[in-house]
């Protein structure tokens, strides 16, 4: 029964911490401070868990990030975390120079469509380059991160996103487009579209890719020199009318990327 224990323990740290980053630790500290405790054990180590949580996340982790060289996505008028999820779980830091391309990027575009704001998806975590972030490859310095497309219900563009995540909701290719999710599947890449199972449930339907906002929010995000690399689907790429050379192809190693835009910077 012991090793049972034990290997939950385990667990619970393994998944808190591949979530949230900090969280198997704290799991970890309550479960020792409570190691010796008869009565109610279980409920006092929930409640000393997510009192520490909540009390990190909040009031020191924000305070101990630009140590890291990282700090929280700024929201804006124009700018806005998609989820709650991506706040609770320390999943939106980046380096001071992203948050400057977002901002920058986010007042562009609403000069051409008032009201737009650029939904924000997974950044990275605030602690320790090369720390992953479950289940990206790469975001673990600070340098990326994932933005929403910009989509329109009736033929007019909504800061909505159609599922709870964020991701998932694929702008599939058409008949006569290159169909490279297809391509890497059937080369054994069984993972290129695992994204649908990371949706949280789908919201706000009839929500259609908005192509020249999104077009202009990704060459908006271009034109700023330290953006080195953005990750898009290649069917897309062609939709879209996209030319700059740092659009590239993510290769089918990773996930797809007509859910959502990834970008990093130098």
């Amino acid at each position: 029964m012991k090793v049972l224990k034990y290997l939950g323990d385990l667990f619970l740290i393994v998944v808190l911490t591949l979530i949230t980053q900090i969280g198997g630790l704290l799991y970890l500290i309550s479960r020792v401070l409570f190691r010796n405790t008869k009565s109610y054990k279980v409920i006092k180590t929930t409640v000393l868990f997510l009192s520490l949580y909540v009390f990190s996340t909040f009031l020191i982790i924000p305070f101990l990030a630009p140590q890291f060289g990282r700090e929280k996505v700024l929201e804006s008028d124009h700018v806005k975390n998609v989820s709650w999820f991506y706040i609770l779980c320390n999943r939106n830091y980046v380096t001071p120079q992203l948050n400057q391309i977002v901002l920058e990027s986010s007042e562009e575009l609403a000069k051409k469509y008032p009201g737009i704001k650029i939904n924000l998806l997974d950044a990275n975590f605030p602690f320790w380059h090369g720390f992953p972030l479950f289940p990206h490859l790469s975001h673990n310095d600070g340098k990326k991160l994932d933005l929403s497309f910009i989509y329109s219900k009736d033929n007019r563009i909504v800061n909505k996103v159609p599922t709870l995540s964020g991701y998932g909701f694929f702008v599939k290719p058409k008949s006569h487009e290159h169909d490279q999710p297809m391509a890497c599947k059937e080369q054994g890449y069984f993972q290129y579209d695992y994204a649908r199972f990371l949706t949280f449930g789908t919201v706000n339907n009839g929500l259609q890719l908005h192509e020249t906002a999104t077009r202009d929010l990704i060459n908006s995000l271009t034109k700023n020199a330290q953006v080195t690399k953005i990750f898009i689907e290649p069917h897309l790429v062609k939709r879209l009318d996209l030319k700059n050379s740092k659009i590239r192809y993510h290769g089918c190693y990773a996930v797809r990327h007509d859910d959502h835009v990834h970008v990093q910077i130098r």
